[in-house]
């Protein structure tokens, strides 16, 4: 097993986790072998979705709650077992994202070709029996479900102590439980139409922000063994950048460069997303512009279509008003955090996690 430095620098940690990843995978073969080629062909599609993409956000996180909590000078857990425990996270982000691309319907993720569409070639491919797209369906399904549970198998493999394993449970199963209430909260509400900017961010609170950095700060806290101020405070910060992280991806997702997002131009609007940049450009629009954007949300597919249903989303001022959204509730988590006197240079490090999950990228 890889040595893990005794205090890594918060830079270090997105290398360690991918190296935790592959050899949690590696440890997974024996166990997969007697179930024969066809399962491991569907498990090395996850081992290569999860090892081959992502920026280690949620782990970095939880290192950064462990550091803030006083982790580090207490002493009581082993840095290598919280980084394995982080790691997990990346399994939990795979489950999500892999069945986040089936409801959506999204041909690529990360510039690459989105599980149930690899899953869908090899039928093709093989000529196999009956719908090729179903069966793509039913594989990704089915490996999101098992990255789920290994990221259970994962934490506890870790090498963390028992007290600890006791202390995150809360965290744990809250994270658990949000993420798939998010994501069921996002159908109803773009299924149901719901224009409320108000539904829009319970929907982000719930599908990103908590298991993106709230709970994972929670989880790194937990670990280190930190009082419930210091928690609440990291938890607060938390949910104001994780809302302002979506924000972020609500504008990329509409005004995005391709080459940044890895996804088609204006997805987002092709899949008739309801976010709060869309709700606002519904508030601020005058009558006819409004129903034209009802009208064309997620009924365009033309490059030269989804151009103009951006003109008019951006012609109402609705991107500048998420804009200054992002940049208020920036500050304001930030403000959460300030004068608390986290050890280590934690302050510093999570100001630096708030600007690279805020900031412009189009």
């Amino acid at each position: 097993m890889t040595e893990t430095p005794k205090t890594p620098d918060l830079a270090q940690v997105p290398g360690i986790v991918t190296t935790h990843l592959a050899e949690f995978f590696a440890a997974q073969r024996p166990a997969i072998a007697p179930l024969g080629d066809a399962v491991g062909s569907a498990v090395t599609l996850l081992e290569n979705y999860v090892l081959t993409g992502g920026k280690r956000i949620r782990p970095c996180y939880v290192w950064a709650g462990f550091v803030a909590g006083g982790g580090l000078r207490n002493r009581g857990e082993d840095p290598a077992a919280v980084l394995r425990a982080a790691s997990a996270l990346e399994l939990i982000q795979a489950c999500a994202l892999i069945h986040d691309d089936i409801i959506d319907s999204s041909d690529t993720r990360r510039g690459n070709p989105t599980v149930h569409r690899s899953a869908q070639r090899r039928h093709e491919e093989g000529r196999w029996h009956g719908d090729a797209d179903h069966f793509g369906c039913s594989v990704a399904i089915l490996v999101g479900d098992l990255a789920f549970a290994w990221a259970d198998d994962m934490v506890r493999a870790a090498g963390l102590s028992h007290a600890a394993l006791d202390r995150i449970q809360p965290a744990w199963r809250g994270m658990r439980t949000e993420v798939i209430g998010g994501q069921l909260l996002d159908i109803i509400h773009e299924a149901s139409g719901d224009e409320d900017i108000a539904t829009a961010q319970v929907v982000n609170r719930f599908k990103t922000a908590a298991y993106t950095i709230e709970r994972p700060l929670h989880l790194g806290a937990a670990l280190a063994g930190a009082d419930a101020a210091t928690i609440a405070a990291l938890r607060a910060y938390g949910t104001d950048i994780g809302v302002a992280f979506q924000l972020r991806d609500d504008q990329l997702g509409v005004f995005g460069d391709p080459g940044v997002t890895g996804k088609p131009a204006g997805d987002d609007l092709r899949e008739g997303k309801r976010t709060v940049l869309i709700a606002t450009a519904l508030q601020l629009a005058d009558a006819a512009t409004a129903d034209y954007i009802r009208g064309r949300l997620g009924r365009v597919s033309d490059p030269d279509e989804i151009a103009e249903l951006t003109a008019a989303i951006a012609a109402t001022g609705a991107a500048e008003r998420v804009e200054k959204l992002i940049g208020e509730l920036t500050a304001s988590g930030l403000a959460r955090i300030a004068g608390l006197g986290l050890p280590d240079g934690s302050e510093e490090a999570l100001r630096g996690l708030a600007m690279q999950a805020t900031a412009r990228r189009t």
